[in-house]
């Protein structure tokens, strides 16, 4: 049974919300791609659309929009998300995830897209917090 971490940004008030889904809830995330948008209803936010912009799996790897699969891969990369570099031109081979959400992945980063009728605070709590 998976259970994921869902985070959700608010952009307009700048803070983000961290949500746990298990069960039935998580079932329906997964095969879901960076991009897609998703139905708040599933984290408690009715009216509500959400974008997935990424995520990391059980052992901190980060999601990469470019890579296509589920999998793992070791790709040589040039700037984020999964590499910083230090000096201009600066490359490096790292182990990254693809775009898609599987049972591996343990945090889901999500940014709202459409807002509902009520606020998020008042549907997530006033557990946000600030950027």
């Amino acid at each position: 049974m998976p259970e994921f971490k869902v985070v959700v940004a608010d952009p307009e008030k700048g803070r983000s919300y961290q949500v746990t889904l298990e069960g039935e809830d998580a079932e329906r995330l997964i095969g879901k791609r960076i991009g897609d948008v998703i139905n708040g209803e599933i984290v408690g936010l009715p009216g509500y659309k959400l974008r997935i912009t990424g995520g990391t799996d059980k052992d901190g790897f980060p999601m990469r929009p470019d890579i296509h699969g589920a999998g793992r891969h070791r790709v040589l990369l040039d700037g984020p998300p999964g590499f910083r570099p230090r000096r201009k031109g600066e490359r490096r081979r790292k182990t990254v995830r693809g775009n898609t959400i599987s049972e591996d992945i343990v945090q889901v980063n999500t940014v709202i897209v459409e807002y509902g009728e009520k606020p998020v605070e008042e549907l997530l709590g006033e557990g946000g917090e600030e950027e």
